[in-house]
């Protein structure tokens, strides 16, 4: 069992045992590999994380709980919910957003549980309306800096459809406009496999996560 962070688009393994997947990164003459654990080895890999020329990191204890916690009290962490939304047609809900393209997802507000945010987001920057939520599909982890702190992002992902089988992008109205003015989403497209494929050459590595979980791709 592991827990992957991205730092940037380079990945973490907190891990209990080496598996196929972590055994592909180790052999890299640029992966960070430490198995003692202790309080400075865990400062010491996350200055690894942060060094450019490193291209993953993997740590490796047999208590993957006390593991998690060392590393989680380094941080800020911020919880947020989104959707991998399917339209009945076999094709699935993609955006572009400030060069990338991603899905739709967005930071828990005080009150709310993570399904009704991960909802409320596919809704604000897509106006999609009558979302239903399925199933959950996996949590993904990432860090930024944000006004000199250090922040864990961890996303819960869910799969999503639109029960009417909603053929095309509902005009965003203007609420929903301003929304994505705000937040640089500047195309929103329904995809099948064959594009999925295509666009994934230019995304992010937790978004390639999400979308192995759900089978649309196997490499």
């Amino acid at each position: 069992m592991y827990i992957k962070i991205y730092f940037n688009d380079k990945p973490l393994f907190l891990t209990d045992e080496m598996t196929d997947e972590i055994q592909g990164y180790a052999h890299h003459d640029d992966a960070i590999l430490i198995d003692e654990f202790s309080h400075p080895a865990v400062n010491a890999m996350i200055h690894e994380m942060r060094r450019e020329k490193v291209h993953a990191g993997i740590f490796i204890h047999s208590d993957l709980a006390t593991l998690k916690k060392a590393f989680w009290k380094k941080f800020n962490l911020i919880q947020a919910g989104g959707g991998l939304v399917n339209n009945g047609a076999q094709a699935w809900l993609f955006m572009f957003r400030r060069g990338k393209w991603d899905l739709p997802k967005g930071k828990l507000d005080a009150g709310e549980t993570l399904e009704q945010c991960a909802i409320r987001e596919v809704g604000e920057e897509t106006g999609l309306s009558a979302v239903r939520l399925d199933a959950p599909l996996l949590i993904t982890y990432h860090t930024y800096d944000e006004n000199g702190k250090h922040i864990l992002k961890e996303t819960h992902w869910y799969r999503m459809s639109v029960p009417d089988g909603q053929a095309a992008i509902p005009v965003p109205d203007e609420r929903v406009a301003r929304f994505q003015q705000y937040e640089a989403i500047t195309e929103t497209v329904w995809a099948d496999k064959e594009r999925i494929a295509t666009l994934t050459k230019n995304t992010f590595p937790s978004i390639i996560d999400v979308l192995k979980a759900a089978g649309l791709l196997t490499h």
